[in-house]
């Protein structure tokens, strides 16, 4: 599954990024509709993390699904 489909089928995904990500609101999620770059930009902000490793997150994540 490449990240098109995560934006495709993102209703479906929000839980799941929920479950990882809890401190993201329903409210960042609506915003971020599937978007990856804006994804890591919240959870750098919720995390305070820098951007590399919130883009690894992302990509630990996503590699950690079954899709």
């Amino acid at each position: 599954m490449d990240w098109n489909r995560v934006e495709g089928n993102w209703k479906q995904v929000k839980g799941k990024i929920k479950e990882q990500w809890g401190k993201l609101t329903d409210d960042d999620l609506d915003v971020i509709a599937g978007n990856r770059d804006q994804l890591e930009g919240k959870i750098q902000e919720r995390y305070g993390k820098a951007k590399d490793d919130a883009r690894r997150d992302v990509d630990d994540w996503y590699n950690s699904q079954t899709w």
